[in-house]
C-alpha cells in the first residue's frame, strides 16, 4: 500500500466497513491504534497507522564516524531507542535501521591528518560509538548499514533520477539534483524555493544550474577514495546515502524516519526529493525530529566547539543517569546541559532506586490496564512518546511504594521503568556505583565503614566522626540502621 500522510489520518477516522484499509486499522492491536506521533511533515500530532498492520519499519540517521560521539548524538541514540522500545512494547513487529556514514569530506580530512586509512579511522570510531551506545542502554538496531557497502544501490537510484529528468552532470563532473524540477521541494521544512538563498547550508557552485541544487555524485579528486560509475570515478553525496540504504532495507515507502532537528533541512528535505523523484511514491509517512542539546543557549555541536563527548560525561556520571537526564525531557524540546541538571537527574534516579532497595520488587505481569499507574503511563507514552508524564507516573508510584512497602507495586515500578530502559539494575549496585575516577573505590569505602564500626565499638567517637567526615567529603552517604550501616554515593 502507498498512501500520503493525509490519507493515513483519514484512515484512522474511517468507519466504512467496506474500506479494506479501515479493516486493517481496526485489526491492529488496541494499544497500537491509540498511539499519536507529532509528524514534522504535517506539523501536528497524527494517529499512527502502520502501512502494514502490526508492523513498523523505521529508519534513523546515524553517526558520521570520524570522532567521539557527543551528548547531541547521545540524545538521538537514546530517543529513538526509546521509540523502538515503546513500539515493540505496544505489540508491533519493528524493523529498525540506523545507518553509519563512513565516507565524507570530514572523514577523508581526518584520516589524512592522522596518516591512516579511512577504514582504520571509521572502524575505530564505530567501535567507540558502540561502547558509548551500549553504556547508555541503547539496544542495537536490527540493521546498521555502512554507506560504503551500498554504492551499487546509490548508483541505481541516481540512474533512476536521471531517467526521470531529475539528475544532470555539471561541467565539473558532479551529478546534481535540480531542486526546482521537483514540485514538492520544501514540504518538510516549510521553506519556499523563492525564499531560499545560497547560504551557510547551501554550497555556492558555478557549475550548478541553480545554487540550490545538491550533489548526488561527486567527481573524484586527486588522492581521494573513489568508485567507478556511469558518470566517471567519484563518490556519493551525503544525501543519496540514506535514500539508498533505507529503500533497500525497508522499501521505497515506509512508516517512520527520524533524526536530529538539524537534519530536517536540507538533509531530510533532499532525501524526500530524491527518493520520491526516483520511486514515484510517498517516501515516509511520519517524520520525527528530536530537539537540540544546548549549552548556554547554543546548540551543542563540534563545529561550535561547545560539545561534551559521551565518554567525558560518563567519567563523572553513571550512564543510566545520563539516559534518565535525556528521557525526562520530551524528545522534541530543547535539552539544556549542565552539571547542575545532571546532578538533579542523579538525585531523582537515586530516589527511584532507593525505593526499590527498601521494597524489593516481585515479578509483575505488565499490561495497560493492570492499574491506574499503568493506564496513565501507557497514555503518556501513546501521546507522542510523552516521557515527561511517564516519568512523573514513576515518581507517583514510588511514593505509594514508600508508603505501603507493597512489593507488587514495586514490581510495577520496575516493569514500567524497564519499558524505557530504566530501573533494571540491582538497586545496591546502582546506589554504590557511578564514576569513581577521582574518588574512593567500593573496597576502600567498605574498609572505612568497618574501621568506623570498630571505632564506635571502642567508643572512639572522634575517630568515628573523622571517618564519617572523610566519607562525606567524597559524597558517600551513610545510613545507620538496626541491621548495620549501608551506604550510597551522593
Amino acid at each position: 500500500a502507498s498512501f500520503s500522510s493525509e490519507h493515513v489520518e483519514s484512515l484512522a477516522n474511517s468507519t466504512n466497513p467496506n474500506n479494506p484499509q479501515a479493516r486493517v486499522c481496526r485489526a491492529s492491536d488496541r494499544v497500537q491504534k491509540m498511539l499519536k506521533i507529532f509528524n514534522s511533515l504535517s506539523r501536528e500530532k497524527q494517529a499512527f497507522i502502520p502501512i502494514e498492520s502490526g508492523k513498523v519499519r523505521m529508519y534513523v540517521c546515524g553517526m558520521t564516524v570520524y570522532d567521539f560521539c557527543h551528548l547531541g548524538h547521545a540524545r538521538v541514540l537514546v530517543v529513538f531507542d526509546m521509540v523502538q522500545r515503546w513500539l515493540r512494547a505496544s505489540g508491533f513487529a519493528v524493523t529498525y535501521v540506523r545507518n553509519i556514514t563512513d565516507i565524507d569530506d570530514k572523514i577523508i580530512k581526518r584520516a589524512n591528518e592522522n596518516g591512516e586509512t579511512i577504514g582504520a579511522l571509521t572502524d575505530r570510531f564505530i567501535a567507540f560509538m558502540n561502547e558509548d551506545s551500549d553504556a547508555l542502554g541503547v539496544q542495537r538496531p536490527d540493521h546498521e548499514p555502512r554507506a560504503t557497502d551500498y554504492i551499487p544501490q546509490m548508483l541505481k537510484l541516481i540512474g533512476q533520477l536521471e531517467a526521470h529528468g531529475l539528475a544532470y552532470q555539471a561541467a565539473d563532473g558532479d551529478v546534481n539534483f535540480p531542486v526546482r524540477q521537483f514540485a514538492g521541494y520544501g514540504k518538510l521544512s516549510g521553506k519556499s524555493l523563492d525564499d531560499l538563498r545560497a547560504g551557510e547550508r547551501v554550497d555556492v557552485d558555478q557549475a550548478k544550474h541553480d545554487p540550490l541544487d545538491f550533489v548526488l555524485w561527486k567527481h573524484a579528486k586527486e588522492g581521494e577514495p573513489h568508485w567507478d560509475s556511469p558518470w566517471g570515478k567519484g563518490r556519493p553525496g551525503w544525501h543519496i546515502e540514506c535514500s539508498a540504504m533505507s529503500s533497500d532495507l525497508l522499501g521505497a515507502h515506509f512508516d517512520i524516519h527520524g533524526g536530529g532537528q538539524d537534519l530536517q533541512f536540507p538533509h531530510h528535505e533532499n532525501e524526500i526529493a530524491q527518493s520520491e523523484g526516483a520511486h514515484r511514491c510517498t517516501f515516509v509517512n511520519y517524520w520525527m525530529h528530536n530537539g537540540f542539546v544546548r549549552v548556554d543557549d547554543e546548540k551543542m555541536s563540534k563545529s561550535l566547539g561547545n560539545f561534551f563527548t559521551i565518554r567525558e560525561v560518563l567519567k563523572q556520571y553513571d550512564p543510566e543517569v545520563v539516559r534518565f537526564f535525556i528521557l525526562r525531557a520530551h524528545y522534541r524540546s530543547p535539552l539544556n546541559y549542565s552539571d547542575a541538571h545532571l546532578d538533579d537527574a542523579k538525585g531523582a534516579l537515586t530516589r527511584l532506586y532507593t525505593t526499590l532497595k527498601n521494597t524489593p520488587a516481585v515479578a509483575f505481569e505488565l499490561s495497560e490496564n493492570a492499574n491506574d499507574y499503568t493506564r496513565r503511563f501507557y497514555a503518556a507514552m501513546n501521546d507522542d512518546f510523552g516521557t515527561v508524564e511517564a516519568v512523573a507516573v514513576l515518581f507517583e508510584l514510588a511514593g505509594e511504594v514508600n508508603k505501603t512497602n507493597d512489593a507488587h507495586l514495586a514490581g510495577c515500578l520496575k516493569a514500567l521503568g524497564g519499558i524505557i530502559g530504566l530501573l533494571q539494575r540491582d538497586p545496591i549496585e546502582f546506589l554504590q556505583g557511578g564514576a569513581v575516577s577521582d574518588g574512593l573505590s567500593n573496597e576502600e569505602i567498605d574498609d572505612l565503614i568497618a574501621q568506623r564500626k570498630q571505632a564506635r565499638a571502642d567508643k572512639n567517637w572522634a575517630e568515628s566522626d573523622r571517618i564519617r567526615d572523610l566519607l562525606n567529603e567524597h559524597k558517600i552517604i551513610l545510613e545507620d540502621n538496626a541491621d548495620g550501616t549501608t551506604w550510597r554515593r551522593g
